[in-house]
């Protein structure tokens, strides 16, 4: 009867554990949920738990692109999620941190993370765009010589569509005036490689019109 009674008060408080803690889907160890405000937009950033259909239609298929490499180029930071999150808190303070969506607006409109600025990778084929993107967007100085001063340039946490999609990586380097032709700092440059199909994987929030 002992025994009995030893298993029934294990048994309630397995159970009232795994209920308490049912819903409870981390961001990281005993984090939940962050409040974020970037670029005018606030908003609660989470993991939903979704069991069913945890991808949105948009990122459900294997067959696109090809895969791009982990270190994009030598002295460029590849992020993870975590680290993509830590530049997102520290964006909120430092308004020389910028989290860039370089996918063309239809991408952008449809699914985004929330707070991203979206600069279209395209605009880095055009010498006179990509110049105005820099001194506009990015805080870098162009000199009446027209040679650029990249003393204040911001540091970019760049995301497109994910491991196969090819539009980060031509803005960072293969479009013909990208941010590595124009010598924009290696160290100021952040290649989140696993963009939306990696974000929308893991059931973080995203803002759009088909989430």
């Amino acid at each position: 009867m002992k025994t009995l009674k030893l298993y029934l008060v294990f048994f309630a408080v397995f159970f009232l554990h795994s209920n308490l803690f049912a819903d409870f889907v981390a961001i990281s160890k005993g984090v939940k949920e962050l409040k974020i405000t970037l670029n005018e937009e606030s908003f609660i950033l989470k993991r939903k738990q979704d069991k069913k259909n945890i991808i949105t239609k948009l990122y459900n298929t294997t067959h696109r692109g090809i895969p791009q490499p982990i270190i994009i180029e030598k002295g460029i930071e590849t992020l993870g999620e975590l680290e993509f999150i830590e530049y997102m808190k520290k964006a909120q303070d430092n308004k020389n941190i910028l989290i860039i969506d370089s996918r063309t607006p239809g991408w952008y409109e449809r699914l985004r993370i929330p707070g991203s600025l979206n600069i279209p990778f395209d605009n880095f084929n055009s010498k006179e765009q990509a110049h105005e993107i820099l001194e506009d967007e990015f805080n870098v100085l162009i000199k009446e010589d027209k040679s650029l001063d990249f003393k204040n340039a911001s540091t970019l946490i760049i995301y497109c569509n994910g491991y196969w999609c090819g539009q980060t990586p031509a803005m960072i380097k293969n479009a013909k005036y990208s941010l590595l032709k124009l010598n924009y700092p290696k160290e100021k440059i952040k290649y989140y490689r696993g963009g939306m199909q990696a974000w929308t994987s893991m059931g973080f929030t995203v803002h759009g019109d088909e989430k």
